[in-house]
């Protein structure tokens, strides 16, 4: 039986304004989205167990990126434009791709992401430079194919 899980290799991040890309982001050495559930628990009198309950608090978003083309900083600059209030009406949304061997392509769309400190980082002469990107948002929709 072919192996049809994805692979990193399968992965593709774009940037998006207003629905027009901005970004693709090329060199992405890591990707990861959490949604972020907190479990609430309580217990009662007169019972032998807690009750659960969960709550959805957003999606957190982390990726490290190497440096490929100039797409990154085009990428900083929305974002230090739209924290700056240079352009507060700025919407940031990123979109992975995952490219199944079978033929499947479903989406993973973040939409108004907001971000947290982004290090530029050259870790010596023989490393190549990177950049890691956090950020928050209030969900994420995968789209199926």
């Amino acid at each position: 039986m072919p192996n049809l899980r994805v692979k990193g290799q399968d992965v593709e991040v774009a940037v998006l304004q207003a629905g027009e890309q901005v970004a693709a982001l090329t060199d992405v050495r890591s990707f990861e989205v959490t949604p972020q559930i907190e479990t609430t628990q309580e217990g009662y009198l007169g019972e032998t167990t807690d009750r659960y309950d969960d709550i959805f608090k957003g999606v957190s978003l982390s990726m490290e990126v190497h440096l490929e083309t100039q797409d990154i900083f085009k990428f900083w600059t929305a974002v230090l434009d739209r924290a700056q209030r240079r352009d507060p009406t700025l919407t940031i949304n990123i979109k992975a791709t995952l490219n199944f061997p079978n033929g499947e392509t479903p989406r993973l769309v973040l939409k108004d992401v907001y971000f947290g400190p982004m290090p530029l980082n050259f870790g010596g002469r023989s490393e190549y430079g990177s950049v890691r990107i956090e950020g928050k948002c209030s969900n994420v929709k995968p789209i199926l194919s």
